[in-house]
């Protein structure tokens, strides 16, 4: 599961992606109103968790915008702000939830499983395409009914692919969720990565289309 986390303290912030991140969410940090607006209008996220006091643009524009054009995407305001009334104009502009700062994190953890619990699509977890079977929840690829041994970057990698099925996913987008920003040998693991999951799709009918300078993106052949 994909979580944009706005919040602009930047101690919170990493603390919060870290706790995120082990709890198992692959987590994008955006640190103002306005890169957290873009980042949400134009890539895939499950849930975004939006502090309502951002600079550049505050999070309950954030809130409005989004919902305007994502309105099944699952957001939990978290704001040091309490009163009632910010509350009300929270949820009034399309908050799924809120939780006021100070707070322990495995609440905020417990909320955001709620949430997606809540808004599951219907059909559950598994996503079909081709001759691939791909069930998140249960951590099980199958090909034309056939189960496949992922190793864990491999299904992160694959799992990145299906998410954003429709546009290029970058090397660096694949870095970020490897956690390999430190690690020279990045860009050629990943190559390495990419060569074995192709082999493994292969009978599903779907390849793994390099485009040059940008990235991969995952397609049905033919």
């Amino acid at each position: 599961m994909r979580v944009l986390l706005a919040e602009d303290d930047d101690i919170l912030a990493d603390a919060l992606a870290a706790q995120l991140s082990n709890a198992g969410f692959r987590t994008a940090v955006a640190g103002d109103g306005r890169t957290a607006l873009d980042q949400l209008l134009d890539e895939p996220f499950d849930l975004a968790v939006l502090d309502l006091g951002l600079p550049v643009m505050d999070g309950l524009t954030v809130l409005k915008q989004v919902r305007a054009s994502k309105p099944a995407l699952p957001i939990l305001i978290l704001t040091a702000m309490d009163g009632l009334e910010h509350r009300v104009a929270g949820l009034n502009a399309g908050a799924d939830d809120y939780l006021t700062k100070p707070f322990d994190f495995p609440e905020l953890e417990a909320r955001v499983r709620a949430l997606l619990r809540r808004f599951k699509p219907a059909g559950g977890s598994v996503q079909v395409l081709g001759g691939l079977s791909f069930d998140r929840e249960a951590r099980r690829a199958m090909v034309d009914g056939d189960a496949i041994e992922l190793s864990p970057r491999e299904w992160e990698l694959l799992d990145l692919l299906l998410s954003q099925r429709d546009k290029v996913v970058t090397k660096d987008e694949i870095a970020k969720a490897w956690d390999l920003d430190r690690n020279q040998s990045g860009p050629s693991s990943i190559e390495v990565y990419i060569h074995r999951l192709r082999r493994k799709l292969e009978p599903s009918g779907l390849s793994i289309r390099t485009v040059r300078g940008l990235g991969y993106m995952l397609e049905t052949q033919g």
